[in-house]
């Protein structure tokens, strides 16, 4: 048998710079889901209801920072209406939230299936 080979037929392979790589891969991958949530959870979104009469702004933590009603929106005999916008905007800044984010994840994962809802 010739030295440096084994039975198996190799000498060497590369298998362990081969996973070397890929762990940096990973490493840097993880680095960089990272650094993105971070930046995401600094953003700001807002969204308006009822032609601007209540305004919504939620963080990228999908908290809400801030709530304007206009008094002109503020009618003592229908306050569901009140109610309804307030939820709506609310939703609507959150869907926002959410959407930058999935584009965001989506980007650097390269479209890895799920790996958007881990963060």
């Amino acid at each position: 048998m010739a030295k440096g080979k084994s039975f198996l037929g190799g000498g060497h392979s590369g298998k362990p710079q081969r996973q070397m790589d890929m762990m940096k891969q990973a490493q840097k991958m993880q680095e960089d889901l990272m650094r993105m949530q971070e930046e995401l959870d600094n953003q700001v979104y807002e969204a308006k209801a009822g032609g601007g009469m209540v305004r919504a702004v939620v963080s990228g933590k999908k908290e809400l920072t801030a709530l304007e009603i206009d008094p002109k929106a503020v009618d003592p005999d229908d306050v569901e209406m009140l109610q309804d916008l307030v939820v709506a905007a609310v939703n609507e800044a959150l869907r926002a939230s959410e959407q930058a984010a999935s584009e965001r994840m989506g980007s650097l994962t390269g479209g890895f299936g799920g790996l958007g809802g881990l963060f």
